[in-house]
């Protein structure tokens, strides 16, 4: 974050009384608390849905969520002379959720459904980007997998870790075109929703624990720059993935999550299945393979040996989550 971005709150209707650096931001103490001025990759058109899906949040009163702060003239964007863009938000002051800390966890996913309650727009909404497709997404990820098991091939000399990975592209590139198979099949038998009907759902695109503070008003929820439209067991899949990853795929903790989001929020039969599908599909192999592929590999950093060392020793764990959970998911499928 440039120093010279601090000249940039001169457009803004808030008295600046003191400013400090954080993560790749500055934190700005003002007349209107606590604001934080970031950097923005995206376009005019995505803060813009943004800035409504936030509002929509904030009028349910719910949960607590980041605002984004209009310049005078009504912005929602400001640009240095480098052209580089900043969004101002409201911003709180507090710590990350603890991923070790059950209740907390039961929490995060407590207001994940109550998020979703709200995060909805109509669907003759003008300019809303096309819903997510995973099969797209994951027909992408095998074509880089397999990418990466040519090149492990054909390479000579091998580090330790280009060993492991290779050994393992077989096993997780069957696996991730069994899962894409069907789930190509079954979003066949699904019957399109009516172009501009009802409501549209989305999602914040990136809940994770580094996303939802508790600071001493509460609950917080910040960073919706990802969000989109999407069946919002999206977000639940990833929050459930990088907590059953730290609790080695444990059922009960796996259970008590999800019957905690569906208490307060119930999940349809179609939505399950897709839940399932998403868990099954190996991204996090993808994210090791594409991750070492797309990086130099003169000298590979030894995190990624204990990553992929650990998601191979969690697997059985993983099939048996995936068993035990959803052993009703066919049963669904075919009945729906």
């Amino acid at each position: 974050m440039n120093d010279r971005a601090v000249e940039l709150l001169e457009q803004y209707e808030v008295e600046v009384l003191r400013t400090r650096k954080g993560r790749g931001s500055i934190l700005c103490d003002t007349d209107r608390g606590c604001l934080i001025l970031k950097e923005y990759a995206g376009n005019a058109e995505k803060i813009e849905l943004q800035d409504r899906l936030l509002k929509a949040v904030a009028q349910r009163g719910t949960v607590s969520v980041e605002a984004i702060v209009p310049t005078r003239e009504g912005g929602l964007l400001v640009k240095d002379q480098d052209g580089t863009a900043y969004v101002l938000k409201t911003w709180q002051d507090g710590r990350e959720c603890s991923i070790y800390d059950k209740s907390e966890c039961r929490e995060a996913v407590s207001l994940l459904a109550q998020l979703h309650e709200c995060m909805e727009l109509p669907g003759d909404t003008l300019g809303l980007p096309a819903a997510f497709s995973p099969e797209k997404e994951y027909e992408k990820h095998n074509r880089e997998i397999r990418r990466v098991r040519k090149y492990l091939h054909q390479k000579g000399q091998k580090q330790s870790f280009e060993i492991s990975l290779q050994s393992a592209c077989d096993y997780f590139l069957e696996q991730a075109e069994e899962v894409t198979r069907q789930w190509k099949e079954y979003c066949a038998e699904r019957k399109p929703s009516p172009a501009g009907e009802g409501t549209v759902a989305f999602c914040h695109g990136d809940y994770q624990y580094h996303n939802i503070l508790l600071g001493s008003k509460g609950w917080f929820l910040v960073n919706f720059e990802k969000c989109l439209p999407d069946d919002p067991v999206r977000d639940l899949y990833l929050l459930l993935r990088k907590l059953l990853e730290k609790g080695n795929w444990s059922v009960s903790l796996g259970t008590e999550l999800l019957e905690t989001y569906k208490r307060q929020r119930p999940v349809a039969a179609g939505s399950w299945i897709d839940l399932y599908y998403r868990l099954a599909y190996p991204e996090k192999f993808w994210k090791i393979a594409n991750f070492y592929f797309n990086s130099g590999k003169a000298w590979i950093p030894g995190r990624n040996q204990e990553k992929l060392e650990k998601l191979v020793s969690q697997e059985k764990e993983k099939q048996n989550f995936l068993d035990e959970v959803f052993r009703n998911v066919e049963y669904i499928r075919i009945n729906k």
